[in-house]
């Protein structure tokens, strides 16, 4: 985590005019699905914050699994190839993702068994992932 910080700090403080971020070329529509999927999430994250602070565990688990956990993978598997973003990842930045989504279902398990203190020991998690992908990769 630490590393992590001090990754964006480093990042940040380059400014926004020299973009140092890896671009990760992908085809349009597979850019389109990355993007919408990307707001999906962002709308996942804030309705399992918003859950767990208001002290509804089980629920912020379960809706952290069914949208951003392991079971939320291969949304874009009916789409044309050019249309799915995994396989035009630079494979790191797949990975990351891969791991987003296995974070995302270590918090779900916690939180489903009703485990306030270690859901919330790996909420930063939840987010880290995102983070990491978003200060080293752009799509354009």
């Amino acid at each position: 985590m630490k590393y992590l910080l001090l990754m964006l700090l480093a990042l940040s403080s380059a400014g926004f005019a020299d973009d140092a971020r890896t671009l990760a070329s992908l085809p349009p529509a597979a850019q389109a699905s990355l993007r919408q999927e990307m707001l999906d999430n962002l709308l996942a994250v804030n309705e399992v914050l918003t859950l767990f602070a208001e002290g509804k565990t089980k629920e912020a688990g379960e809706v952290a699994e069914a949208k951003l956990g392991m079971s939320a993978m291969g949304k874009h598997r009916s789409q044309p190839v050019e249309a799915r973003p995994g396989p035009h990842m630079p494979p790191a930045m797949h990975r990351i993702g891969m791991d987003g989504h296995k974070a995302a279902s270590e918090f779900a398990t916690a939180a489903k068994a009703g485990d306030r203190d270690k859901a919330l020991a790996l909420l930063p998690n939840l987010t880290s992932g995102c983070v990491t992908c978003h200060f080293s990769y752009r799509t354009r």
